[in-house]
């Protein structure tokens, strides 16, 4: 596991807890500059932050650092993290922050940085602006007075990220006579993502649209599905659309209230891709969490399912390597990587909406491509974290279980990276079967790694 400020998907923390101090933060701005400064040019970063009310805190400890480094900052406001990739790349900046807890509580904040190509930066660029700013020794080479940064706000980055997400799907389309059930989680999204659908011609009932600082992902968004798919019924809405607080994630739900998660949304657009032909290799790439029914569709239809480890970067690892175009996880990262550089809740629900407009079938007839498996997810706490092949009786019990699934399910045990804990994942066919085989996984688990 790697050690320092960043984990797999930037920094994150309670506020003013380390490592979620305005202190680390202006550190943060400073071996940013200091690493991308390079020659006389000006150097320039885009900052953006969701609704939390730390946000103001950690924009501005930031952008001092970025600016006493040399570079200029384009303050975006609150805006999605893949608006902010998007945004690095359309106004040719060399980085971009994103200051975002996604789907965690408004207590928690986190950082994280996109590369001048809209990409997570890199493993070892991190571990080395971690390791400058936990030195108590780093030399700062701050530049002459003339030459120290300036902070701007922009003004039209909404509009072009609308423009954007507007390109992604056939010009002349709309969506007019479709009713959306729209959840943002009192996040990023609140204001471009109403716009957006209505500008398209659909009827918008908004949920979570009224952050005060306080509120993001409280009880809605992609975590609290139920309250969009009860809007549905009452409603009568053709889609319900629950995101996450950074707007990178999306849930959704059919016209009968059912909750779809990122794998058969996953399986509604890798068919239409392999249908027109779009999906290189057919190739889709998911998590290892992703359900054994979506592997098995793949293979149905011709394609294959690639697995990486949990982590959407992964995800956006194996996509670049392989040249795959679409990937994604089971918490609903979808990543069209022909439009994007990582996962975009609103860009995921543009094609599924388009999907339903060009086939004409409701989602619920659209999501009977994939019935996942019944799947079971267990964390125990562990007092010890060693490799589960090196205790006989865990083998033994994930050995016995695998026998009885056969090639119709499969074991996954893993360790959290942050806390004591063992993740358990059985999946199956036979629920019964499924829940039984994971309580022996866990009682053995909770005797051994004791």
């Amino acid at each position: 596991m790697r050690k320092g400020l960043f984990g797999t998907d930037g920094m994150r923390g309670q506020v003013n807890i380390f490592p979620m101090l305005p202190e680390i933060a202006l550190r943060l701005g400073l071996a940013v500059g200091q690493t991308m400064r390079n020659g006389s040019r000006r150097h320039r970063v885009v900052v953006g932050k969701d609704t939390r009310l730390s946000g103001y805190v950690f924009e501005t400890a930031l952008t001092s650092g970025f600016c006493a480094s040399g570079m200029d900052v384009y303050l975006v406001g609150p805006m999605p993290t893949p608006a902010i990739s998007f945004l690095t790349r359309n106004m040719r900046a060399d980085v971009g922050v994103v200051i975002s807890a996604s789907h965690n509580p408004f207590m928690d904040n986190g950082i994280k940085l996109f590369d001048r190509f809209g990409f997570k930066l890199a493993d070892d660029m991190e571990d080395r602006i971690s390791e400058m700013i936990l030195s108590p020794d780093t030399d700062w080479d701050y530049p002459q007075p003339e030459a120290v940064g300036k902070a701007f706000r922009i003004q039209d980055s909404l509009g072009r990220y609308l423009v954007f997400l507007k390109n992604t799907i056939p010009s002349a389309m709309t969506f007019d006579g479709m009713k959306v059930v729209l959840d943002c989680a009192n996040g990023a999204t609140y204001k471009v993502a109403p716009l957006l659908f209505e500008e398209l011609g659909a009827r918008v009932e908004e949920i979570g649209t009224d952050p005060d600082g306080l509120n993001i992902n409280r009880k809605c968004g992609s975590l609290y599905p139920e309250l969009m798919a009860h809007h549905v019924l009452d409603s009568g809405a053709d889609i319900g659309l629950a995101l996450d607080g950074d707007g990178d994630r999306l849930i959704v739900t059919d016209e009968r209230g059912k909750i779809l998660d990122g794998d058969q949304i996953m399986a509604i657009c890798a068919r239409d891709m392999l249908n027109s032909a779009t999906l290189p290799g057919n190739t889709l790439v998911a998590t290892v969490m992703s359900n054994m029914s979506l592997e098995i569709f793949m293979k149905e239809n011709s394609g294959r399912l690639l697995r990486t480890p949990v982590g959407d970067r992964y995800v956006v690892e194996a996509m670049r390597r392989e040249g795959a175009l679409f990937g994604g996880e089971q918490s609903g990262h979808l990543i069209f990587l022909n439009h994007c550089t990582t996962g975009d809740g609103i860009l995921a629900a543009l094609q599924l909406m388009r999907i339903m407009q060009e086939t004409g079938k409701p989602l619920s007839e659209l999501a009977t491509l994939l019935t996942p498996f019944p799947q079971v997810l267990v964390n125990v706490h562990v007092e010890r974290k060693i490799p589960f092949d090196q205790s006989p009786e865990v083998v033994r019990v994930v050995s016995m279980a695998e026998q009885k699934l056969g090639t119709r399910g499969r074991v996954l045990l893993r360790y959290s990276g942050t806390e004591p804990v063992a993740r358990v994942m059985v999946e199956g066919e036979e629920p019964e079967m499924v829940q039984q085989l994971a309580d022996e996984i866990v009682d053995v688990l909770r005797t051994h790694l004791r």
